[in-house]
């Protein structure tokens, strides 16, 4: 059976994606680690700190864990580079945390969903395609270089998925919805692009061609 345009373009994505260590067209260099974030920062209260995954779960219920639950998790570490929009790439990080593969495993989605949205504190989101959100290189990371994440970093835990724009990967995660259809994140009810590629200059919305993402 033939592959879709859709599947297409996804496969020639993989194939021309650098490898680490390399800058996206008009990105730069960043020595440390710049703070940046919409909106307060939130405090972090450990007895009632829960994640949970739900939406189109394979079994239709809602999955959870709280936060002693979820650091027990099988560890994950991976070693890649983060690129924000606003242009700066932080190269060669070293994550440790959770891996979304661990997550899909232990809360499997329907075979129907195709996307997630990502729920952060205060309601803050960002929607993936589900191949993006389980790529090998997605974390739920805890841990930068050794050290558990800053509060303003997103302690206690933020998603990392290094082959799309940094806000792909919202600080201090909540959930996970898994989605049968694609829906806009806030970030991308505001302007920006859809899936957020930095080696295509993904950024805003008035660049994405047919079927890159909902109408606005």
């Amino acid at each position: 059976m033939g592959q879709s345009e859709n599947e297409q373009a996804r496969a020639q994505e993989s194939r021309n994606r650098p490898e680490p260590g390399a800058l996206p067209p008009g990105q730069r260099l960043q020595r440390g680690w710049p703070v940046l974030h919409y909106g307060p920062v939130p405090r972090f209260k450990p007895l009632t700190w829960e994640f949970q995954v739900f939406g189109a779960t394979a079994s239709g219920d809602k999955h959870s864990w709280d936060h002693e639950g979820f650091m027990t998790l099988p560890r994950a570490e991976v070693t890649s580079d983060l690129h924000c929009v606003t242009r700066f790439s932080m190269l060669g990080s070293r994550w440790g945390g959770v891996s979304t593969a661990t997550v899909l495993e232990l809360a499997p989605p329907a075979p129907e969903a195709t996307h997630v949205m990502v729920w952060a504190e205060y309601g803050f989101s960002s929607n993936l395609r589900m191949e993006d959100f389980a790529d090998a290189s997605s974390l739920f990371a805890t841990h930068r270089n050794g050290d558990p994440l800053t509060v303003e970093h997103g302690f206690p835990v933020r998603l990392v998925v290094p082959h799309l724009y940094a806000w792909k990967g919202p600080k201090w995660v909540r959930g996970v919805e898994y989605m049968t259809a694609d829906r806009r994140g806030f970030w991308e009810e505001r302007g920006y692009h859809n899936i957020g590629d930095p080696w295509a200059e993904q950024r805003y919305s008035y660049q994405e061609q047919p079927g890159e993402g909902p109408e606005l």
